[in-house]
């Protein structure tokens, strides 16, 4: 069953500033996804954009908006150099977990300065 639904669209130059900040980053990103995002080189801005897009997309598809939610919690990684998948921890978790949900699935995609997310959360 669906729980939600949630979409979000970054403009890429929006991430510019941010992929120079550090403290920045470091505020809205977790250590494991800086790290994944830096590995790209050309790539980071966009990376970071879309990365933020679900973090976005994911309080939407639980309803809450960000009431209690560290967006640190809300992860974007790709294991295995897979499609990207949405971990949770801490405070997003026991969102979802609060939601009635039990699985997030995201998409990602980019057009232009645009990058795009949407997640469905699932019981």
């Amino acid at each position: 069953m669906i729980v939600g639904v949630g979409v979000d669209a970054v403009k890429v130059s929006r991430l510019e500033k941010w992929a120079a900040d550090s403290a920045l980053l470091e505020r809205f990103f977790d250590p494991r996804e800086i790290s994944a995002v830096r590995e790209r080189g050309g790539g980071m801005v966009r990376s970071l954009a879309a990365r933020f897009a679900a973090k976005e997309a994911f309080v939407k598809a639980l309803g809450t908006g960000l009431a209690g939610i560290v967006l640190r919690d809300i992860m974007v990684l790709n294991p295995l150099d897979r499609r990207p998948e949405l971990t949770l921890e801490g405070s997003a978790l026991e969102a979802l977990r609060v939601s009635g949900g039990t699985r997030a699935h995201l998409s990602l995609t980019h057009e232009g300065d645009m990058a795009i997310a949407l997640v469905v959360v699932e019981a």
